[in-house]
């Protein structure tokens, strides 16, 4: 299997809404064994399919990327369906490589998803993980986590941005 690039900030594929999946079948099995070994090749503890280039609504999760491979998550059509607290904490993402910020998240959140199969689940998380499938849900909705900062912190971040060399235009 040849490794599938990450697509970078700002390609407009990250920033298209991505489309429930319909069929449970082979391509959607390489789908994620192409994701998964993107993301570990990264290495990164989370990608969205959008950032492969594809646009079905599929994300993985893996919050312990140096340990068994059998703690990787696995979400088709995944949706935030309750989430509590919130905490402010250092996010980066694979798609824009060499900036974190502080970025506020839920503290907990459950989200229902499917598995590859096509059953049903719900998986609750608190914490890291809560921030991981939050940030990756994002993605499925053509948000990134530079979205989410505003004022100030929105200001300083465009410009540090801008330092690492992305156009202002990219950054509206």
């Amino acid at each position: 299997m040849t490794l599938r690039p990450i697509l970078l900030f700002p390609d407009p594929i990250l920033r298209k809404k991505t489309e429930e999946v319909q069929a449970f079948d082979s391509s959607l099995d390489r789908l994620v064994a192409e994701m998964s070994e993107a993301m570990y090749a990264a290495p990164g503890v989370g990608l969205a399919a959008p950032q492969i280039g594809d646009l079905r609504r599929v994300a993985l999760v893996d919050v312990d990327p140096s340990g068994p491979k059998s703690l990787l998550h696995v979400l088709v059509n995944p949706r935030i369906v309750a989430r509590a607290g919130a905490e402010t904490d250092i996010e980066g993402c694979l798609s824009i490589p060499g900036f974190t910020e502080r970025v506020e998240r839920p503290l907990a959140v459950r989200v229902a998803a499917q598995r590859l199969s096509g059953e049903a689940f719900e998986l609750e998380a608190e914490g890291f993980f809560a921030r991981v499938l939050c940030h990756e849900i994002d993605h499925l909705e053509g948000i990134l986590f530079i979205d989410h900062l505003r004022g100030l912190r929105r200001q300083l971040a465009m410009r540090k941005l801008g330092k690492l060399g992305y156009a202002r235009e990219q950054l509206a």
